[in-house]
């Protein structure tokens, strides 16, 4: 599976939001059933996960911490402890809950970016903000040369 693309999306004043169609044909019927929601912890964006992805990105995450550390226990438990499962309705659509949208920015507007095995939402912004492709340019060829 991969997720990719940008699609534009607005939240109803209940707070939900439909999932943009490109990304559930890309997910299937058993894997939209659920998915795990939660703030990134470098980006203001929240990040959607498949069930399947999210187990194996604990499965990761458990491999490299040690059960038996104290300050193991308490990262993984904060990192656990502020995930929201979601399902999406018939039309496609799922309830962003409010304490997401605060800490994400997120008024009405919402920008869906497909990051491959996850979805961002980011609160819509204006694309001149976004624009450095001078500086995005010179990073890339840095990495890729």
């Amino acid at each position: 599976m991969r997720l990719i693309g940008t699609v534009d999306g607005k939240v109803d004043a209940k707070g939900r939001v439909f999932l943009p169609a490109i990304f559930r044909r890309a997910l299937g019927d058993k894997e939209s059933a659920s998915l795990v929601m939660r703030k990134d912890i470098f980006e203001n964006c929240l990040v959607l996960y498949t069930e399947s992805e999210w187990y194996e990105h604990l499965d990761e995450l458990q491999q490299r911490l040690n059960r038996w550390n104290r300050e193991h226990r308490a990262l993984f438990r904060r990192y656990v402890s502020d995930v929201e499962w979601l399902t999406l309705d018939a039309g496609g659509r799922f309830l962003i809950p409010r304490r997401y949208l605060q800490m994400a920015g997120i008024r009405q507007e919402v920008t869906f970016v497909g990051m491959d095995r996850t979805i961002e939402i980011w609160a819509k912004r204006d694309k001149s903000e976004n624009d450095d492709n001078q500086g995005f340019g010179n990073k890339l060829q840095e990495l890729m040369a």
